[in-house]
């Protein structure tokens, strides 16, 4: 079921879901990369340190995205080699709140990255973060097995209760608007906007 919302654009999940499960604008895709779904591997990082990421790659399951909190725009959570590797383990992408570096490389391997951006200067290796715990990532808790979905429009997680129920009523909202007209859409935009402007008081 987790491999169906990447046919869901995050645009979707966001109305149904509200701005508390959207990602902040500054958790952006580091390159072109295509839309990316998967269970979340929660890592947490302390500050100017990257062990805990770098100890997710070995232990994430294929599928995933590894979310991680660090709070830190100073130094490098990840390089090129710690994301080919995470590529050829079947780490479906990485979202951070925080930095990589060597953004070269990782367009090049096609590893999905979503960050606040890139950074040459490398993290510590020497605090214990956590794994597997909740993590505040762009704004939004993320629990392990949501499902994040990240595409260029932002990211968006979908709390694992609600998979089933989120990813129905997606499915039915796309049906609907591919059934429907652009002139259809427009007729019923207008009687929209003249109800709200009229319900305003406004007679222009």
């Amino acid at each position: 079921m987790d491999n169906l919302f990447k046919d869901v654009p995050t645009t979707t999940l966001a109305d149904l879901l509200g701005r508390e499960q959207v990602m902040d604008i500054g958790i952006r895709p580091l390159w072109d990369s295509p839309r990316v779904a998967g269970p979340a591997y929660t890592v947490r990082c302390e500050p100017g340190d990257n062990l805990m990421l770098h100890a997710a790659i070995h232990r994430a399951e294929p599928g995933t995205v590894v979310v991680v909190e660090s709070g830190d725009v100073d130094h490098a959570l990840a390089g090129g080699n710690v994301c080919a590797v995470a590529r050829r383990r079947g780490i479906a992408a990485f979202v951070v709140d925080g930095v990589i570096r060597d953004l070269g490389e990782v367009r090049e391997t096609g590893f999905p990255v979503f960050s606040r951006g890139v950074i040459p200067i490398p993290g510590t290796k020497e605090k214990l973060g956590s794994l597997g715990e909740p993590a505040r990532v762009g704004g939004v808790l993320v629990h392990p097995g949501d499902i994040v979905v990240a595409d260029e429009e932002g990211v968006v997680v979908t709390p694992a209760a609600r998979r089933e129920e989120i990813l129905a009523a997606a499915r039915a909202k796309l049906a609907k608007e591919a059934g429907e007209s652009l002139d259809t859409w427009e007729e019923d935009h207008r009687a929209r906007i003249e109800k709200a402007l009229r319900d305003q008081g406004f007679t222009g």
